[in-house]
């Protein structure tokens, strides 16, 4: 990718080691996860362990940004996440994921999601997206947040403003979560949101189930489907992340298989938390 109006892969780097100390997901060097055979609901205790698989995600997404400026590549955003996780004895899920050769995405401008980090440097004025997950003692803690490279002086309104307000997207679907609703719900305040803006909700990528597999094989849309009809049940965990364009919600993909564009190149937003439901509404697991 590079820092143009419109993206380009660039080089990809040499693929990051990790420790052998280090426990690895059971997908790495396959070329796909065993299917999910677990529980819908989680045990207190592997909740427990999501809790820190979680807080360690989000802490290294909070890093990870503090090194977001112009003339930054994308690849460098790869090594600080990379050595961050290590460094905490985690192993970073995306690396190795169906072939996916980087410890983190990194999405930028109009890259829906899946962008991989390379030589792509940074410019004011661009936004990126990091979407880390961290696996630790045989669990997953996924999330992701959108940044303004430069700050807000340097990124025009209509962008701030998609970032705002796909955050405020998550936080409002996370509020909805109540045991007893069906899941569409999430979708259905995260779309009605959206549509006061004129934005895109982007359908075919979702949010999912997720414990000792990244992803266990439940769907959660954001958009309202009205098929999304699974019962929210106390002891569930899953993500919920909006991707929200300031056009259409249709996209393309590069030759790597991996980054999603939009259609139109116009920019998209996105913001993830994991969370468990609890006995009145969702406790999120990717705080800092």
């Amino acid at each position: 990718m590079s820092g143009q109006s419109v993206l380009v892969p660039g080089r990809l780097s040499p693929r990051r080691t990790v420790p052998s100390s280090i426990a690895r997901p059971e997908y790495v060097g396959k070329k796909a996860p065993a299917p999910y055979r677990g529980p819908e609901t989680q045990s207190a205790e592997t909740i427990e362990r999501m809790r820190v698989a979680g807080r360690i995600a989000a802490r290294a997404i909070v890093e990870t940004a503090r090194h977001i400026a112009p003339g930054v590549t994308t690849d460098h955003l790869d090594e600080i996440a990379h050595d961050f996780l290590v460094a905490q004895g985690a192993y970073p899920s995306t690396l190795g994921y169906r072939g996916f050769p980087k410890s983190l995405c990194t999405s930028v401008n109009e890259v829906i999601c899946h962008g991989i980090p390379d030589s792509t440097v940074l410019n004011a004025g661009d936004i990126v997206n990091l979407d880390i997950t961290a696996f630790v003692d045989g669990v997953h803690g996924d999330t992701n947040a959108t940044f303004l490279v430069g700050g807000e002086e340097a990124v025009d309104e209509e962008s701030r403003l998609l970032v705002e307000r796909t955050r405020e997207a998550l936080n409002r679907a996370v509020k909805a979560v109540r045991p007893g609703r069906r899941i569409n719900v999430i979708g259905r305040v995260i779309e009605s949101y959206a549509r006061r803006f004129g934005y895109g909700v982007v359908r075919d990528f979702t949010g999912h189930g997720i414990s000792t597999s990244f992803h266990s094989g439940l769907i959660v849309p954001h958009y309202d489907d009205p098929n999304a009809t699974t019962v929210i049940k106390p002891g569930m965990t899953f993500t919920i992340e909006p991707m929200l364009t300031l056009g259409t919600h249709e996209w393309e993909m590069w030759d790597d298989n991996w980054t999603v564009v939009t259609r139109d190149r116009s920019r998209s937003a996105q913001f993830e938390h994991t969370l468990v439901v609890t006995e009145t509404g969702a406790e999120i697991l990717t705080l800092p």
